[in-house]
């Protein structure tokens, strides 16, 4: 640690080391026999003093010494199990032997830049002292953690849990001119001094911080990102820092969260890399008899992963979390199957015979990917509800007392009394009847509910209840959002009501419209709302909040005149709130001002709501609820609600199916998509509303939202028809754009509704 070492003496298994700056003998190994001269026969691992009263040359006795024997080392001996010393008195004045060589070519290798020009000096194969030279470097952690250390002021000297002593820019430099393709032997023979020799050595414990050094500089190595060397260096080195213990992979976990964000998405990306290089293999075909090797290297690359991502976690976010997100997941396995073999082995623990699963490690998993997720444990619920009906009325053939069940829940409502009907219907329904498929009929109306039905129920409920002029929700004009109103003379089960439509709108795949912000979804995955959500609420109050924040000034006090207090209005009457006890006489100062904004942040988004809010949240986790849901992240969970506004028409008319006589190249397909293009936005918006049931576009973007087109008999005279259970498109074959088009936006105004007529 920046001590000048003189003199080395080894025995069978300790080492004794003097540092003559303060005239100390170090040990170090076993000392069953006391050969390390610490008073006890314990071993260890790092050096530690000898004990005794020793003087460095020319030094001191202390004034104090009371008389006590002091010692200058001359020479020190280990040999076997024993150690001694040669030794003068002080007033002797002999100075101790030095044993070091000052010959430059006994120094330690290291990676350096005349390292590296040398090497590149060669043309040709390597001479063989070149050779010998880079596979000395490249097979000892020691040259390589001695490699690449901080210059300035000596820092390295000063390694520990928290600084690493390694300069990252130097490592990336040198690895990056040394590995070039123009200097293929220098690269061949680097690359077989780490798979044979380096790696294999990497032990789980270390004697030292300084010995973890090369677990941050081996990744920015160009040969650890080559596919051809996944299965030899990359993945076996993936092994060395999951088997570490936990101490040392303490602090290497430190020193990555202290690396610049491009350097630490360098390490993940190469795991990522890994394991989509992993996942193709297998797609394409392993041999049983290989399994096993696939199955672990698999698991060992994403729990690399984990690890980074725990650290990324922990250091909050030093990339954004969506860099962990593997997009090529959902081609390379079956979610569907990973999804039953995760259940499985949380049911009944890892079998032998099941599997690595990807749902092990969800944070790879991307909007896509966990939607698919989401449909799956839902379609398994469902499953459960529906054979649990199935079992009970087949038990009712023997047993007449029990009543049938039926294996849909199903909710029959009066368009003019919808959400009275639903809060009946829904209040005398069991937690398990939430997990049935929805079926929605609507009084006198013949539809059959088979998508289009309970799409348009879900959009005429929520519309009703989310209506400010009830007073349950308070309307922001600025951002056009809403949240839950302070003071209200509805009852909670209407807010549990709304929840559990909420939640039985994702449970069943379809999109609702809900101007709530994004702090809604972060309380529904038990993440805290911030002066972010605030500024997208109400966007006045948060910029001014900012504006606090950022004063420079010390005159906080009388510059903003502000104490602990809010002042809310309802129904006209405005009313003074403390944010804490005694709020009104504690003044908002520079010490204070973030305490201030949290405490405001927290009263709008959580304590003046809270009753209200929680009854929501029950409902909605009543019937959504779950392990998969917390998966997703905030803005995630909220596309998923609302669905998005990345609208890419011509991607529409790219999926879009045809059927009957009807093709992309036919007469009237072609002057109905000359039409659409040239509608406004709100009208493209308001077709998808009549023919799909919603404005919005699903999570996974207009690539999900397959229409489909088919000729219909009839003349000029007949509308287009949507059935949007289907997303299908009754098309009368029109010639005239014009009369398509008149036809088209006549059809789009009135969509609502399903009586047969």
């Amino acid at each position: 640690m920046g001590s000048t070492v003189t003199q080395i003496a080894c025995g069978r298994q300790h080492t004794s080391a003097f540092v003559p700056s303060t005239g100390r003998i170090y040990s170090f190994g076993l000392g069953g026999n006391g050969q390390l001269g610490t008073g006890s026969t314990s071993n260890r691992k790092s050096p530690f003093p000898v004990k005794a009263n020793w003087l460095p040359y020319g030094g001191q006795i202390p004034p104090d010494s009371d008389g006590e024997q002091y010692y200058c080392v001359k020479r020190i001996f280990s040999g076997g199990d024993q150690s001694f010393s040669h030794y003068f008195t002080p007033e002797d004045l002999v100075p101790a032997d030095d044993f070091r060589n000052p010959h430059p070519s006994k120094e330690i290798w290291t990676v350096n830049d005349a390292f590296v020009q040398r090497l590149q000096g060669c043309s040709g194969r390597l001479p063989v002292e070149i050779a010998n030279e880079i596979d000395g470097t490249f097979s000892s952690t020691g040259c390589l953690n001695g490699s690449f250390l901080t210059i300035s002021n000596d820092d390295h000297y000063r390694t520990s849990a928290r600084f690493s002593g390694v300069d990252m820019n130097a490592a990336r430099l040198l690895f990056h001119k040394l590995i070039q393709p123009v200097y293929p032997h220098i690269s061949q023979q680097v690359a077989a001094s780490l798979e044979k020799n380096l790696i294999p050595k990497l032990t789980s414990s270390l004697p030292d911080v300084e010995a973890l050094r090369l677990f941050l500089t081996l990744p920015e190595c160009p040969l650890m990102s080559d596919s051809n060397n996944y299965m030899t260096l990359a993945i076996p080195f993936a092994a060395a820092i999951v088997n570490l213990e936990k101490a040392p992979l303490k602090v290497l976990e430190n020193w990555w969260s202290l690396l610049e964000p491009p350097l630490f998405l360098k390490v993940v990306e190469l795991y990522k890399d890994v394991v989509v290089h992993l996942l193709k293999l297998n797609k394409i075909g392993i041999p049983p008899s290989e399994q096993r090797i696939f199955t672990s290297c698999l698991h060992t690359a994403l729990k690399v992963l984990e690890i980074l991502h725990r650290v990324n976690e922990k250091g909050g976010q030093i990339i954004q979390y969506d860099k962990f997100y593997i997009h090529e997941v959902q081609d390379l396995i079956d979610i569907r199957n990973d999804y039953i073999s995760w259940v499985q082995q949380q049911a009944y623990g890892m079998l032998a015979d099941i599997p690595v699963t990807i749902c092990t490690y969800p944070f790879v998993f991307d909007a896509q990917a966990k939607t698919t997720l989401l449909q799956t444990d839902a379609f398994l619920q469902m499953q459960v509800a529906v054979d649990q009906a199935h079992r009970q009325n087949f038990s009712s053939i023997f047993l007449p007392v029990f009543e049938s069940v039926n294996p849909c829940l199903i909710l029959i409502v009066r368009r003019e009394n919808i959400v009275g009907d639903a809060m009946e219907v829904l209040r005398k329904t069991k937690n398990i009847d939430y997990k049935k498929p929805l079926k929605v009929i609507f009084v006198g109306e013949e539809a059959v509910d088979a998508g289009g039905v309970r799409k348009e129920f879900f959009l005429l409920i929520m519309r009703e209840l989310l209506d400010p002029k009830y007073g349950m929700f308070r309307y922001y004009e600025e951002s056009r959002l809403i949240w839950f109103s302070d003071k209200t003379f509805e009852d909670s089960d209407l807010f549990h009501l709304i929840g559990v439509v909420c939640g039985l709108a994702i449970y069943n795949f379809t999109i609702v419209d809900l101007h709530f912000p994004l702090a809604l979804y972060k309380k529904l995955l038990n993440k805290k709302p911030t002066l972010e959500d605030l500024k997208e609420l109400m966007p006045d109050v948060g910029r001014s909040m900012q504006q606090l924040l950022d004063y420079p000034e010390d005159d906080i006090e009388d510059t903003f005149c502000l104490n602990f207090t809010i002042t809310v209005e309802n129904f006209g009457e405005t009313e003074v709130k403390e944010l804490i006890p005694n709020g009104a006489d504690t003044l908002v100062v520079k010490q204070n001002r973030q305490e201030f904004v949290d405490a405001y942040v927290d009263y709008i988004f959580n304590k003046s709501v809270a009753s209200l809010y929680d009854a929501f949240h029950a409902g909605f986790h009543k019937v959504c609820g779950g392990k998969v849901l917390q998966l997703f992240q905030p803005n995630e969970l909220q596309a998923m609600v609302i669905g998005n506004t990345n609208y890419d028409w011509k991607e529409l008319e790219k999926n879009t199916e045809y059927k009957g006589e009807y093709w992309a190249e036919h007469p009237t397909i072609k002057i109905f998509w000359e039409v659409f293009h040239e509608l406004p936005l709100e009208k493209k918006k308001q077709f998808l509303l009549f023919l799909t049931g919603s404005d919005r576009i699903p999570i996974l973007g207009m690539k999900s939202l397959s229409l489909v087109i088919q000729p219909t008999g009839g003349g000029d005279e007949y509308l287009p028809v949507a059935h949007t259970c289907f997303n299908l498109l009754d098309l009368p074959k029109y010639t005239d754009k014009g009369l398509l088009k008149s036809k088209l936006i006549q059809a789009i105004d009135h969509y609502e509704g399903f009586n047969l007529v």
